[in-house]
C-alpha cells in the first residue's frame, strides 16, 4: 500500500517514503512527568500508537523504531517536591523529585495502556541525556548560533535563516503574537534558551557555563539525534507544540547537523474538547485519563477500549469534542463486534481498510469500514442456507473475504468476515484480548430474551403481535437492541441503556 501523510512542513498530502525503508524511524514529544495524564494527553498517544502499527504492517515490526520521550527536568516538576518538602517531608528535594517522576511516568504508563497505547521502542528520561544535551549546546556556540550570557546560553534566532518555516510566520510576527520572555542578556526576543542557571536547591548539572539545567527544546534535539540519526522520517505531537517547541527544536537541530534534515515529515493531531467546549479547570470540565477510567463526580467509569474508539472516530487533523454519548454508542459497537468475533482468531485487513489508514491516517474512515464489514457479516447470518446469493452484501466485501467454497457458502463467508473484522480491529488496537476485561461487566439479558423469544413464538401461532411489539417498544426505549431471527432473540446494550427502565418487563 501506498502511505499518504499530510507534512505540516510543506503543507501538503505527500507520498510517504522513508529514508530506509528498512529502519523506518518515528519521534513523537511525548508528557512532562509532573502529574496525571489528560484526556487531551491522550490523542497524540493514541493517534501515533495507530500510526505506528500501521507502519510495522506495511514495513514489518523489525523495520520500525518508535521513539516517545518523557520530560523529567521541569519547574512543575520541582514545584510538586518543593511543596511536598514544605509540608513536612525530611527527604531531599532530589529524592522527592525522583519519586515524583518515577510514580507519574507509572502513572502515564499504566493509563496510556489502559487505552490500549503500546510501549514505544524507546521512552528516554530527558535526565539521561544530559551530556548529548551539554555537548550539542558546545557545538552551537562554536558554530555562531549560540552564545553565553549571565549563566545561560541562548539560541540566536538570527542564525537560522528559515526559522519560522514551519509555523509560517515571520519573526517579527512571532514576537508580536508570542509571549516571549523579557530578558536584557537576549540579543533578540525570540532568541530561546538552551540552558539556565540552577539554583543549590534546584536540580541541577556541571556544565561550561556553570551549575544549571537544560532548557526544554534542547532536549527533544539531543534524545532524537542521539536514538535516531541527524535525519529521521516522521515527528510528530499535538499542534499547540508547532509553535515554539517544533520550531525551536528544527533550528537547533538543523544547525547543530546541517548535512542532516532533522524530521522528513511533521504531523500535528488537532486538540479535543468536551462537549463541545474547550477543556478547562474553570469550566468544570477538566479531568484526567484515570478519572475517566475509574469514574468522576458520581459519573461511572469508562472503558479504555470506549475511550480509544471515541477518539479515532474523528480524524486526527480535526478538533476532536468527547461527548457522552459518543462514549455510549462507542460502548454498544464494541459489544457487538466484541460478540461477533468472539472465538474467530485475526484474518487478514481488508484493502479498504488499509485503504482508509493509508489515506493520511483516516481511523474515522477505517472504523465506517469495520461498521459496513459487520452489517455484511449480520446480513449473511439471516441469509437462508442454500441461497444462491448473500443477502445485501456489497461486492467489494466479498471480494475481500477468502471463502474455499466461495460466496455461496454462507459458513464460510461469515468466518472469513469474522476473521477479517478482527484483524482490522487490532490495526486499529481495538478487539485486543487485552481491552477485553470490561465486556463481561455488561448486564444479563437473557432472560428478556428468553421470555421475548417465547411471546415471540406464541405469536406466530396466534397471528397477535401486540405483545412482542411492545416488548420490543420497551427495550428499545431502554437502550436495547433488538435482534429476532430464526436463529432466536438476541438482546444487547446500546447508546443510553437505562436498566431501570427494565423492570417489570419480566
Amino acid at each position: 500500500m501506498t502511505i499518504s501523510l499530510t507534512n505540516t512542513k510543506t503543507r501538503r498530502k505527500e507520498v510517504f517514503t522513508p529514508i530506509d525503508p528498512e529502519n523506518v524511524r518515528m519521534y513523537v514529544c511525548g508528557p512532562t512527568v509532573y502529574d496525571r495524564a489528560h484526556l487531551g494527553n491522550a490523542r497524540p498517544a493514541i493517534v501515533f500508537d495507530v500510526l505506528a502499527r500501521l507502519l510495522r504492517h506495511e514495513f514489518g515490526a523489525g523495520h520500525v523504531i518508535y521513539v516517545r520521550n518523557f520530560t523529567d527536568v521541569d519547574d512543575k516538576i520541582n514545584a510538586t517536591a518543593q511543596a511536598r518538602k514544605a509540608a513536612g517531608d525530611p527527604r531531599s528535594l532530589e529524592e522527592l523529585i525522583a519519586e515524583r517522576t518515577e510514580e507519574t511516568i507509572g502513572w502515564y504508563l499504566q493509563d496510556m495502556g489502559a487505552v490500549g497505547v503500546a510501549e514505544p521502542d524507546h521512552m528516554p528520561r530527558a535526565t539521561q541525556f544530559i551530556p548529548q544535551m551539554i555537548a550539542m549546546i558546545e557545538g552551537l556556540i562554536a558554530d555562531g548560533h549560540a552564545y553565553e550570557a549571565e549563566g545561560h546560553v541562548l539560541f540566536a534566532v538570527e542564525s537560522y535563516k528559515n526559522y519560522g518555516a514551519l509555523s509560517g510566520r515571520s519573526v517579527d510576527d512571532m514576537i508580536a503574537g508570542a509571549r516571549v520572555e523579557v530578558a536584557p542578556y537576549k540579543r533578540n526576543p525570540m532568541d530561546f534558551v538552551l540552558w539556565k542557571p540552577s539554583a543549590d536547591d534546584l536540580p541541577g548539572w556541571d556544565s561550561p557555563w556553570g551549575r544549571g539545567r537544560p532548557g526544554w527544546h534542547i532536549e527533544c534535539s539531543a534524545m532524537s539525534y542521539d536514538l535516531l540519526g541527524e535525519s529521521f522520517d516522521i515527528h510528530g505531537g499535538g499542534n499547540d507544540l508547532m509553535f515554539p517547541h517544533h520550531e525551536n527544536e528544527i533550528a537547533q537541530s538543523c544547525c547543530a547537523h546541517p548535512h542532516g534534515e532533522f524530521a522528513k515529515v511533521w504531523l500535528h493531531n488537532e486538540m479535543l474538547q468536551v462537549e463541545g467546549k474547550k477543556m478547562s479547570k474553570s469550566l468544570g470540565n477538566f479531568f484526567t485519563v484515570r478519572d475517566l477510567l475509574d469514574g468522576h463526580d458520581g459519573l461511572p467509569g469508562v472503558p479504555g477500549e470506549v475511550i480509544r474508539f471515541v477518539m479515532l472516530s474523528t480524524h486526527y487533523r480535526k478538533p476532536m469534542d468527547w461527548t457522552a454519548e459518543k462514549a455510549a454508542q462507542a460502548e454498544a459497537t464494541l459489544r457487538k463486534w466484541r460478540e461477533i468475533t468472539e472465538g474467530v482468531e485475526p484474518g487478514r485487513v481488508p484493502a479498504t481498510v488499509l485503504e482508509c489508514l493509508s489515506d493520511d491516517l483516516n481511523t474515522s474512515g477505517a472504523i465506517a469500514e469495520l461498521h459496513r464489514m459487520y452489517n455484511a457479516i449480520r446480513n449473511a447470518q439471516a441469509t437462508t442456507p442454500g441461497a444462491k446469493n448473500v443477502l445485501n452484501v456489497p461486492d467489494d466485501i466479498i471480494e475481500e473475504i477468502d471463502s474455499k467454497g466461495g460466496v455461496h457458502d454462507l459458513s464460510a463467508f461469515v468466518r472469513g468476515g469474522k476473521s477479517n473484522l478482527l484483524a482490522s480491529a487490532q490495526l486499529l488496537g481495538l478487539l485486543t484480548p487485552e481491552l477485553g476485561d470490561w465486556v463481561s461487566a455488561g448486564p444479563d439479558l437473557s432472560g428478556l430474551a428468553d421470555h421475548l423469544a417465547g411471546v415471540r413464538a406464541a405469536a406466530m401461532e396466534t397471528k397477535d403481535f401486540s405483545e412482542v411489539d411492545r416488548l420490543k417498544t420497551a427495550l428499545i426505549e431502554a437502550g436495547v437492541e433488538v435482534r429476532m431471527s430464526k436463529a432466536g432473540v438476541e438482546l444487547l446494550p446500546g447508546a443510553g441503556f437505562d436498566a431501570a427502565k427494565l423492570e417489570g418487563l419480566l
